[in-house]
């Protein structure tokens, strides 16, 4: 399972990535420029715990569509900027972050629980006591890291490479 990322990104490597032609551009500057700065307080490390959380957080899915904004949109983020087999970049733009970070704040551990059990085992097959465990504890910080990001007025990017 890919390890995913949040990023709390500034405007210009927002304008970056949303100016870029390719995919191919968007993951290189990604990669060379936002992971290699690795800003404290405006990076998220979601481990293999970005799949069930997200989940958790929405309908039980693991799609950008149908999740429903702003909790669908608290790991994959709200809109895709690449989406291939190899790698997938979620955006949030930074006047949508502060929404997200509101609602995250009203969720529970309790309502975590509730949407793992909501979770179709034929899709995800890792479902169990101590998966759910692990993604609370990837659970925990998210808050934080959303409400960190709105009030520095940042988008929030999601990386993974599958």
């Amino acid at each position: 399972m890919p390890r995913g990322v949040l990023f709390a990104i500034t405007e210009d490597d927002r304008r970056a990535l949303e100016s870029a032609s390719t995919d191919d551009q968007r993951v290189s500057y990604v990669e060379e420029v936002i992971e290699e700065r690795w800003e404290p307080g405006f990076v998220y490390e979601l481990d293999k715990a970005w799949d069930a959380l997200h989940r958790s957080l929405t309908d039980g899915g693991l799609e950008w569509k149908g999740s429903t904004f702003p909790l669908g949109a608290a790991v994959l983020g709200k809109t895709p900027i690449h989406s291939g087999d190899e790698y997938l970049i979620g955006l949030t733009p930074a006047e949508d972050v502060g929404t997200v970070a509101a609602a995250l704040t009203a969720v529970t551990d309790e309502d975590v629980r509730r949407g793992y059990e909501r979770i179709d085992r034929q899709k995800y097959v890792d479902l169990g006591p101590e998966d759910l465990e692990y993604t609370l504890e990837y659970f925990a910080g998210l808050p934080e890291f959303w409400q960190q990001a709105a009030e520095a007025g940042r988008s929030v990017i999601f990386t993974v490479s599958q």
